[in-house]
């Protein structure tokens, strides 16, 4: 197994992935995450609106943007411990990472490009020839195999190594401040924010006024049915300083923010998930407190990992036969 599954983290959801996982499948999909020869223009890559410097997120504007500086409609989640995620995306509209990657691929506002296309760009390549023959031991490129190496590389992207997960397995201690703010997370924040993956995945109506520029209606998008209005995943809370802006729709830059919105929702809308329905009532020094405790989520090591960044070996020497 190329992976190492954290000890204090539940049983992946992808436990056959993870076993099937070698090294150079991860390569490969790593080549192909970095790599705008997924885009009809070859000037989008995934990296593009999940950057491993944001913990593969993106910080430089609210929402993605694509192709043709093309403008979406929602925040580019964190792509990392996606192994134990149930469903993708704000709405759940993939049940599988291998799936997944179809989407912002073949979206006109995002990648814009045919799978027909890609899998004529990818044999064309001496460097995608070789890649998926060390990778799958055949000469033979298929969408499939495309898909699958994409997924392997995602999966690999595992963050637990914040103040937290040492602290969980006895090799740190948290401040005075840090543990008033753990026992407030525990308290008020944990019900839907579950750890240790910090996120119960499940969808939720968080108090939000809806985006009137685009009216999202969320999950509604998947299933058509009217229970379903205005409801977005639960994003995990791990990485926070690295993965602002906050929200699907990337409305709040700051912590604080996310704190005042939470302390003056509205008690009595109707919509809101029953978590909420009591309210989550913060003194300033609470927040202080709860803020402290959430920067103990931030895995630098992850951040610096250079496994994960943009492979130069393997793409910059060729990277002229590739289009």
């Amino acid at each position: 197994m190329a992976y190492d599954v954290p000890a204090h983290f539940p049983l992946p959801i992808y436990e056959r992935e993870l076993a099937q996982a070698t090294s150079a499948k991860i390569d490969l999909g790593r080549a192909l995450f970095y790599d705008p020869i997924l885009s009809a223009d070859s000037t989008i890559s995934c990296a593009s609106c999940h950057s491993p410097y944001n913990s593969f997120a993106h910080t430089d504007h609210e929402v993605s943007h694509g192709i043709h500086d093309s403008i979406g409609t929602r925040n580019a989640p964190a792509l990392f411990n996606l192994a134990w995620q149930p469903l993708l995306m704000w709405d759940g509209a993939s049940n599988h990472l291998d799936m997944q990657a179809l989407a912002p691929i073949t979206h006109p506002g995002e990648m814009a490009e045919s799978i027909k296309h890609l899998m004529v760009k990818l044999k064309r390549s001496t460097i995608y020839t070789a890649l998926f023959k060390k990778a799958y031991g055949i000469d033979t490129i298929t969408s499939q195999k495309m898909l699958q190496a994409l997924t392997q590389f995602q999966l690999s992207l595992i963050s637990d190594q914040a103040k937290y997960d040492k602290v969980k397995q006895g090799n740190d201690t948290f401040t005075i401040q840090e543990q008033a703010g753990y026992s407030l997370f525990q308290a008020k924040c944990n019900a839907c924010h579950t750890e240790p993956l910090f996120s119960n995945y499940a969808f939720r109506n968080n108090g939000l006024s809806p985006d009137t520029a685009n009216y999202d209606l969320g999950r509604y998008r998947v299933t058509k049915q009217t229970q379903d209005s205005f409801l977005f995943k639960v994003p995990t809370l791990r990485n926070l300083s690295y993965t602002y802006p906050y929200m699907h729709d990337g409305r709040f830059r700051r912590l604080n923010q996310v704190l005042n919105h939470y302390t003056a929702i509205d008690n009595q809308n109707v919509h809101i998930s029953h978590e909420l329905s009591s309210g989550v009532k913060l003194t300033s020094n609470q927040k202080a407190d709860l803020i402290a405790f959430l920067l103990t989520l931030n895995d630098k090591s992850f951040i610096l990992n250079q496994d994960n960044k943009f492979p130069r070996s393997i793409l910059l020497p060729t990277k002229e036969n590739q289009h």
